[in-house]
C-alpha cells in the first residue's frame, strides 16, 4: 500500500517555523548545510522528527524527502517517535560501565518499568544507554537532555528520575540549568538560550580533568622519569631493574625475531651495531 503524503503544519505554525528556518539557512553559503539545524528546529516543535517535519525541511532546502530521511535516521539525537520531556541517558561505555554505569542503567529500567529507548507512561522520561560523552573523569555519568550529572550511583540516579517526574527542581553537576527536550532542541538548532542563569554558563572542567594541567604547571609532583637501561643520568639511581616495558627501546630492538635496520631516530643514539641483530645479554654488559 502506498504511503500517504505527510500532512502539513497548521498555517500559523508553518509561518513561524519558516521564519526561523530562513534565519538558519541564511547563516550558510550553501542552503543544504542548514539541514542538521533545521531537523533540530522541527524536533523542537513536536519533540521528535515527524514526517511533517522532514517534508518541511525538504521544501525549505529544495531537497527530496529521501535525502532528509537519510540524515534524520543516521543521527541518534533525532528522535523518530514521541519521546519524553527528559531524555535520561546512562553512559555504558567501558569506564562508566565498570564504575557502575551498567548497574545504574539496570536500576533505572526496573524502577521506571521501561527498556532502552522507551518512555514512561506519563511522557516525562525516556531512558537510553548512550555512548561516551567525554566525561570519563567523572564516571559513571548520567545525562539529562545532554546536561551532565556526574559521579552517579543507582540510588542517586533513581532519585534524579523521581524528581524529574515529580517536577521538582533538578540541577546538573555543571553547565546551564536543565530545560525540556524541546527547549534543548531549539538551542541545538542555533538559537540562544536566554533563560536567567543560562547566559554565560559553562560546563567547566573539574579537578580530575585538571590534574594534567597542574602537573605541567609544576603545581604537583611530576611523574617519575624512566630512563633507558644503563643510561640513568649521573646522580640518579640506575634503571637496571626495570623491565623492557618500563624503559624505551631502540626501534630495531622492538622485535628481535624480525630485526630491521636502525631508523633515523636511532642513528646516533646507539653505539652497538649488534642492536639490529637482536638483544644483547645483560651478562655481557
Amino acid at each position: 500500500m502506498p504511503q500517504l503524503p505527510a500532512p502539513d503544519y497548521p498555517a500559523e505554525v508553518r509561518e513561524r517555523l519558516a521564519a526561523d528556518a530562513e534565519e538558519l539557512i541564511g547563516r550558510y553559503p550553501d542552503s543544504r548545510s542548514a539541514l542538521l539545524p533545521l531537523l533540530h528546529l522541527v524536533q523542537s516543535e513536536e519533540g521528535y522528527v515527524t514526517r511533517t517535519g522532514m517534508r518541511f525541511c525538504a521544501e525549505m532546502l529544495d531537497l527530496t524527502t529521501a535525502e532528509v530521511t537519510a540524515v534524520a535516521t543516521f543521527y541518534t539525537m533525532y528522535r523518530r517517535k514521541p519521546s519524553g520531556d527528559y531524555q535520561v541517558g546512562v553512559c555504558t561505555n567501558t569506564l562508566c560501565a565498570v564504575m557502575g554505569g551498567d548497574a545504574i542503567f539496570n536500576e533505572l529500567k526496573e524502577h521506571l518499568g521501561v527498556g532502552n529507548n522507551e518512555t514512561t507512561g506519563d511522557g516525562k522520561v525516556t531512558l537510553e544507554h548512550i555512548e561516551c560523552n567525554a566525561a570519563c573523569d567523572f564516571a559513571p555519568v548520567v545525562m539529562v537532555n545532554w546536561e551532565f550529572f556526574d559521579n552517579q550511583t543507582p540510588e542517586s540516579a533513581r532519585q534524579l528520575v523521581d524528581d524529574l517526574r515529580a517536577g521538582r527542581p533538578v540541577e546538573p553537576t555543571r553547565g546551564a540549568p536543565l530545560c525540556t527536550f524541546k527547549e534543548t532542541a531549539r538551542m541545538l538548532a542555533g538559537f540562544p538560550d536566554e533563560r536567567p542563569g543560562a547566559v554565560g554558563a559553562s560546563g567547566g572542567a573539574g579537578p580530575a580533568s585538571l590534574t594534567g594541567l597542574r602537573l605541567a604547571r609544576g603545581e604537583a609532583p611530576h611523574a617519575r622519569m624512566v630512563h633507558q637501561r644503563g643510561a640513568a643520568p649521573q646522580g640518579e639511581p640506575s634503571a637496571e631493574h626495570l623491565s623492557s616495558h618500563d624503559a624505551p627501546q631502540q626501534t630495531s630492538a622492538s622485535d628481535p625475531a624480525h630485526p630491521s635496520p636502525p631508523t633515523t631516530h636511532d642513528r646516533g643514539t646507539s653505539s652497538r651495531p649488534s642492536d639490529s641483530a637482536g638483544p644483547v645479554s645483560e651478562e655481557g654488559e
